[in-house]
């Protein structure tokens, strides 16, 4: 297998880089992390990419079977409900934080990643489209400013992701274009109740845009998942 990129990979910027990798879709659920192919891919040792596996573990979208190796997390139908529930617990309410403290600097970012998610759309990236749909729901959490509960959305995201790429049943799983400039005018009037009330209808639309006995099959090699 040729390198992915000539560079100084450590166990922190592997991390980063799979995480895009299944963000994107292009490592979907059940993918088998072989160490000595990843360890090959990326021109390090296996006892870096041990690292990097068990981080990604850590944050549920690695898992690690003994005897068997690492595959990407294949979230179960209880697991999609659970997270989802949380997510309408805390997304909502972040919403409205977000609404009280938002800057025309911030609204200007936030514009940005919905032009950015327009143009994966329209270049037909889903893969990209959805991460750049993630990090739009992230960066709400972080203008409301609780660092605490922004951690959390942030794994709830990245958990979210898996369980798109196993259950989606059409192209609204990628998050409703409409919704995110919905949440931006109401950000924009600095209306917070408003800014609650369609971060909870955008969820509940989400979750109804899943099936849940849809399954998608992993790549065929991890080479063609992660050569960009």
């Amino acid at each position: 297998m040729n390198k992915i990129e000539t560079r100084v990979w450590t166990s922190d910027t592997v991390v980063a880089d799979l995480e895009r990798a299944i963000h994107e879709h292009r490592l979907p659920p059940g993918t088998k992390l072989g160490e000595d192919e990843l360890a090959e891919a990326y021109g390090i040792s296996r006892t870096i990419v041990r690292a990097a596996l068990l981080a990604l573990s850590h944050r549920h979208l690695v898992e690690l079977k003994r005897n068997r190796g690492a595959f990407v997390a294949q979230p179960s139908v209880r697991e999609a409900r659970e997270v989802f529930e949380a997510r309408s617990l805390l997304e909502p309410r972040t919403a409205h934080s977000a609404a009280l403290r938002m800057t025309e600097a911030e609204l200007t970012r936030l514009r940005s990643n919905i032009r950015e998610e327009h143009a994966a759309l329209d270049a037909g990236e889903n893969g990209r489209a959805l991460l750049l749909s993630g990090q739009f729901h992230v960066e709400i959490a972080r203008i409301a400013d609780q660092s605490t509960i922004e951690a959390f959305i942030s794994q709830l995201i990245s958990r979210s992701s898996l369980i798109i790429a196993l259950y989606w049943r059409r192209r609204a799983a990628l998050c409703e274009t409409q919704a995110h400039h919905a949440l931006l005018d109401a950000f924009a009037n600095r209306d917070a109740a408003l800014a609650e009330q369609l971060m909870k209808s955008h969820l509940l639309d989400l979750v109804a845009s899943l099936d849940l006995r849809n399954v998608t099959q992993p790549p065929m090699s991890l080479r063609e998942a992660l050569q960009r």
